[in-house]
This record gives structure tokens, sequence and C-alpha cells, in this order.
């Protein structure tokens, strides 16, 4: 019996994914197709036979994977037909970012249009020479079926080699081209007025109706939200400040919120945010906690801290693990359907609430024939203000009994696999709002994801300490990127400013010591996606555009600002102002592509630096310090770097605070905070009424 037939044997019951951790992948454990993880055994096997390779990368809450999985992977024939013509390699794109944004990146060189489940076809080298996403079973939505996609592919392997050949060189010069430095043809960033011009330009692109960008599918996009509010922050532009507070007005009572559950989904398919695609992701609602948080702090609306609490309620309820840290992603489908757990129709209401459905239904949408495909999918969209305290609270009863009904359906599934880089984003995001909000137990949380990812993501590599991309069923997988130190820095640093415990700020410089040793281009400068001794890839990918989660090059840009100002440190400003550099060699129109690199250029030109310094008491907190750090990270100023220090305490020679100490009132030392911004520090304030007042006027 060869391979192919022992193959063939094994997938009537289980293929290779079966020992696999990932959820995605164990997804297809039980289908036809002879699977293969990535890995050289795929590889080998390939050249051995001159077979091509079908890559198929997805993740475990994609609607679109789940149906391709049914239509064509469950299906026996087509199966055998992959299993004769190719070698079949399945890859989770949330295990292996690498992986994807390599083959991602080669099919937009290819003129297509991304997305999920990603389908290439590769040599047996791994070099790409077609591909595309979703293929249907039958032709249909302008594509050709599957089978004959198949067919034509083998075809032309077998009897196109050169074709292939061409293609395949052609589009992996073009990879290598994208991974380096291009020449500098532009004058790149000059000054914040520059950021100013960009923002008002990219007003042309927003809908002002419905807010987000203009047209559908709309996604959150909340770092390109947070540029734009920044920048109407920063010059008094309502114009800008409107485009982000609309945007959140209509996500907050879309149909893209669980209004039962909390939490966001992954984006909308319509303008009007009514419809989403119902998977619900870690990285979306710590970003979007985030974002509300900010805009909070500034315009203290109601709507935003209601939504901020009950995602984070969502988040430490559906997400959280018994061990601290918090899973990745909820699925979209539940018995075969999507949104099946979500929706709604309006005898279901009508039993559930009784008397009290009327107004519900008026509220929240609730039409006999429903709203969605026959059902209906909750919101506030033609409600949008928020009603008098005594009818939001009948509102509530009624929302939380619906949530007890809604219990006991069917669940959709949840990927429990840890992810450091979306740890990190959730940590930061729960480290800034337990300041905003006064909730210790979410930086409580905030320090258990941490120390998770601490005891349970590092090893010991040749005597360096790496992170672990991913954790599953106590495996942790050997490979990092650099978005997990990008992420875990920024938390770190974050929980640094809410704590002053200098331990964050140890680990981070730690971490930043690897970024620069595994991931730092040694010739030109600049982050590559994976480190130096990952040689399972044709080419090192390498971008600062921010996509569904934030790029890791423009994540380093605001980090490196923050430990330079932190450390006096002049390498980190170096470094930093070499990767901006890089970025804005492109044409200034791929400029608004990078909210995160044009954030951090803005930290790095004009920090507030505020120094809080107070005596550590062992008994405790001392109550005034920490009014005096909550006034400050409670202003709102997204380029806030505060420190916490203790009277004697050196601060960098550089620091314009060096040598400051602790006011003295009434004949006592009190917690002084210092408002510093360039070389110039305002008077002592020992009131935290006072420097809020102060902050205000920034």
């Amino acid at each position: 019996m060869n391979e192919a037939e022992s193959g063939q044997k094994l997938n009537r019951q289980f293929n290779r994914l079966a020992n696999e951790t990932s959820p995605y992948l164990l997804q297809h454990k039980a289908n036809p197709v002879d699977w293969y993880p990535w890995g050289d055994e795929a590889f080998a096997r390939a050249r051995a036979e001159d077979k091509p390779i079908l890559l198929s990368v997805g993740y475990a809450a994609c609607h679109w994977c789940h149906v391709m999985a049914h239509e064509s992977f469950e299906n026996d024939a087509i199966a055998a037909r992959m299993n004769e013509l190719f070698v079949n390699i399945k890859v989770d794109r949330e295990e292996r970012p690498d992986v994807d944004a390599l083959y991602m990146s080669a099919l937009h060189t290819m003129g297509q249009q991304g997305g999920w489940p990603l389908t290439m076809f590769l040599t047996p080298e791994g070099k790409p020479f077609l591909g595309g996403t979703y293929f249907p079973p039958v032709p249909r939505y302008g594509a050709p079926a599957f089978p004959e996609v198949l067919d034509a592919i083998a075809k032309l392997y077998a009897e196109g080699r050169e074709k292939v050949t061409s293609n395949a060189l052609a589009i992996a010069d073009a990879l290598e081209r994208q991974s380096g430095v291009p020449a500098k043809q532009h004058a790149g960033l000059y000054g914040l007025s520059q950021l100013d011009d960009l923002a008002e330009q990219a007003l042309g692109m927003m809908d002002f109706d419905h807010g987000g960008t203009k047209g559908a599918p709309k996604f959150p996009q909340p770092m390109l939200l947070g540029f734009l509010w920044r920048a109407g922050q920063r010059t008094n532009n309502a114009l800008l400040q409107r485009s982000v507070t609309v945007a959140l007005d209509h996500m907050c009572q879309g149909g893209i919120y669980d209004h039962l559950g909390g939490g966001f989904a992954r984006y909308s398919t319509d303008e009007r945010w009514l419809a989403p695609h119902f998977e619900k992701m870690l990285y979306d609602n710590a970003q979007l906690i985030d974002l509300l948080g900010l805009v909070w702090a500034t315009t203290g609306n109601k709507l935003y801290e209601l939504r901020l609490r009950e995602s984070i309620e969502w988040s430490l309820r559906e997400l959280a693990t018994s061990d601290g840290a918090f899973a990745g992603t909820l699925d979209a489908d539940s018995e075969g359907e999507e949104g099946r757990f979500y929706v709604w129709r309006e005898d279901e209401i009508d039993r559930v609430l009784g008397p009290d459905a009327a107004l519900f239904k008026r509220v929240y949408d609730v039409r006999p024939a429903g709203n969605w495909e026959g059902h209906t999918i909750l919101n506030r969209l033609n409600a949008m203000a928020l009603l008098s305290d005594d009818v939001e609270m009948i509102l509530a009863v009624a929302r939380a009994k619906l949530l007890d009904d809604r219990s006991a359906r069917v669940r959709p599934a949840l990927d429990d696999k840890i992810l450091a880089d979306w740890n990190g984003l959730m940590i930061a995001a729960l480290a800034q709002a337990s300041i905003l909000f006064d909730e210790p137990h979410w930086l409580a949380a905030a320090k258990g994801a941490y120390n998770f990812v601490i005891t349970h993501m590092q090893a010991v590599v040749k005597e360096e300490t790496r992170l672990r991309h991913s954790y599953r069923a106590s495996v942790a997988l050997d490979r990092d990127v650099i978005d997990d130190y990008a992420q875990m820095i920024r938390a770190a640093l974050a929980l640094y400013q809410a704590t002053g415990e200098g331990r964050y700020l140890t680990e981070a410089i730690q971490w930043e010591e690897v970024c620069d040793a595994r991931f730092w281009d040694k010739t030109d400068g600049g982050y590559f996606l994976s480190a130096d001794d990952a040689h399972d890839l044709m080419a090192r990918t390498r971008n600062a555009f921010d996509n569904a989660t934030p790029s890791g090059n423009g994540t380093m840009v605001e980090n490196l600002a923050r430990l330079f100002y932190l450390t006096g440190d002049e390498a980190y400003r170096e470094k930093a102002d070499i990767v901006v550099d890089i970025f804005t060699r492109y044409p200034p129109e791929h400029y608004i592509n990078m909210p995160g690199v044009l954030m951090g250029y803005e930290l790095l030109a004009k920090a507030v630096q505020i120094v809080v310094i107070a005596p550590h008491h062992s008994h405790g907190d001392d109550p005034d310090r920490s009014r005096l750090v909550q006034a400050a990270l409670r202003a709102g100023i997204p380029q806030m770097v505060l420190m916490q220090i203790e009277p004697g305490m050196n601060l960098p020679a550089s620091h314009a605070a060096a040598g400051k100490e602790m006011a003295v009132v009434d004949g006592l030392a009190r917690a002084t905070a210092y408002v510093c911004i360039g070389r110039t520090c305002g008077l002592p304030v020992t009131d935290a009424g006072v420097l809020a007042a102060q902050l205000r006027d920034i």
C-alpha cells in the first residue's frame, strides 16, 4: 500500500489534523480530504510525487470557511479529486499569521481581492502560482466550480509547467520586492500639520449618515477612527470628532452589537451596521473598548461607557479562561446556520416578555416579518438616543430575561486558543479602562492575563527568552511574530503606567531587545513579521498597514517612543524615526492606511509627560497619588507618558522633570504631579482637580 492509499484509508476516520491543537484544524480532522498541517512532511511528499500543493487558509469563526468546508471538503467526490491531484495543506491563519500574510500578499500580487477561506496553489517548493478565496461546488456568484478549478490547475501543472514556473517566479520576485525597503521618493512626515491635512482628506471617505467609511461592508476600523479622533482633538475640528462619534453611535446601537450579551461582531454586511457576520473576535472588542474609553474621557457620553462596560463584562464572562488569559473568537454559526444563536422571531419575544414586549419591540426594531432573512437582529438604529432612566431600567430587565432564555440555545463554538498579540491588546485595554472607571477588578484581570503569558507563553531558546504566539491544550506553538512582542510591550507599558510597578517596564525593555535581535532588519531597519530563525517561509513579509489588528511596525513606533521618554535612551527614538522613515517612503496617499505609524509619530513629536512623585506605602497606595494618577489617565490624552516615582528616585537626565521634588503644603510633603511638554514643566500640582483642569487646557 503506497502513502496515498494509506492516507485514503486513514481519512475514513481521521486525517493528519487529528493531532493538532488548533480548533480550526480540528474542525477538519474528519474531512475525507487528506489534509496535512503546515510543515516539512507535506512539502517532502509534494516534491517526491511532483504534485502541486493546495493550501487552504481560514479560521474557526469564519462563516465562508464553514460553507466551503461543508460544500467541498466534506464531499467525498471532491475530496477524492483533491487527494488524487494535490498535496493538501490546511492552515489556521490565527495560529500562523506569517503564512497567511505571505500568501495573502501573493493573492494581491495576482490582482485579486483577499478574504477567507484563502485558496492558493503552490509548487512543491511553496511558491504560489495561482489562487483565489471561496470557490463554490457548482458555478455561482460569478465563480467557477471548485472541481473545475481543481482539474484546470492540475492540468496546467502537468502540461503547462513553463507557465507555472513563470508565474511562480514572477510572484516570488514581487513578494521579495515588497519585503524590501523602497527608495526614498517622498519627503515623508515632517510635522503634525501634515497629520491634520491627512485627517481632513480622510473625511472624504467617511459616511456621516451611518458612520464608518462609505459603502458596505463596514468594518469598525478602530485604528482609523482613533487617528481621526486624535486629529480632531489636536485641531479642535468638530467635523473630525463627529466622524468618530457618528460611527461609534451607530456601532453601539446597531446590530453589529450584541444588545443582550454584550460585545461587537466582526463587521456589518450592510451600510447601516444592521446585519453582521456574527463572529465575535477578542481583538475587535479590545480595540473598541480602548476607543470607547478614549472618546468617553472627553465627551462623557453615557452610551459609550455603557457599551464599554458591557463589552468588558462579556469578555470576562465568555472569553476569559480559567487560567486568566483570553480565548480568541466565538463562531458566527451554530447548528449549521449563521447567526442562529443571536436572532429572534416576534413570537419568541412575546413569549418571554409578555406585557413588556410592546415597548421592547418598538425600541429594538422587532417586526412581524423580521428585519433580516425573516428574523430580527436586535438593534436601536431607529431609536438611537438613550431613554429616561426608568424606561432604560425596564428595557434592561427585558434584556436580562431574553439573555436567560437565549442561554438555552446551542452556543456558537469557542476557539479557545490563546494568542499573545490579541491578549496584549485586551490587557492594555483593561489596564486603561480600569483607571478611567475606577474598576480594580479589571486591572486584576489585565494582570492575570499578563501573568499567564509570562508564565506559559515564553520559552528559553539558546539562552534567549522568546514569546510563543499561540497556546492551547497545554501546548505552546514554537513560533513568534513581531505582533506578539509589539502588543505585549504595549500591554506592559500600559500596566506600568497604571500601577507604577517597575517590573512591567523591565519586561518591556527585555522584549524590545528580542525584537532588535530577531525581527529588526539590520541592513535597512524596520521589523519583519517573522523572526530570522523562521525557516519554513519562502520570504519574510514586512508592512505597516493596519488591518483588523494593528501592524507590528506601527505599534512599535509607539512603543519605542514611550521607551525613549521613560528611559531617556536615544536609541529608541532613533529606531522609531527609522521605522517612520521607511514606511513613509510610500506615496502619501498610502499614509492613511497606516494610522498606527501616524499616531506613533505624533507621540514622538509631542508627548505630554506627567511625573507623579509620592512615597510607596507598604500598607497600601497613597490615596493622593492614586487620585493624581487617575486624573492624569482620565484626561483623554493618548500621547501621555506617565511615570510614578518615589522621592529621590532619579529620572533620566534628559527628562524635563529631572531633579523635581514633592511639594510641601502646610509643612507636609504631598504627592505631587508635574506636567511637562518638551523641555518645559508646569508648576507642581498636589490637587487632582487642579491637575485635571490643567490637562483640559493642553
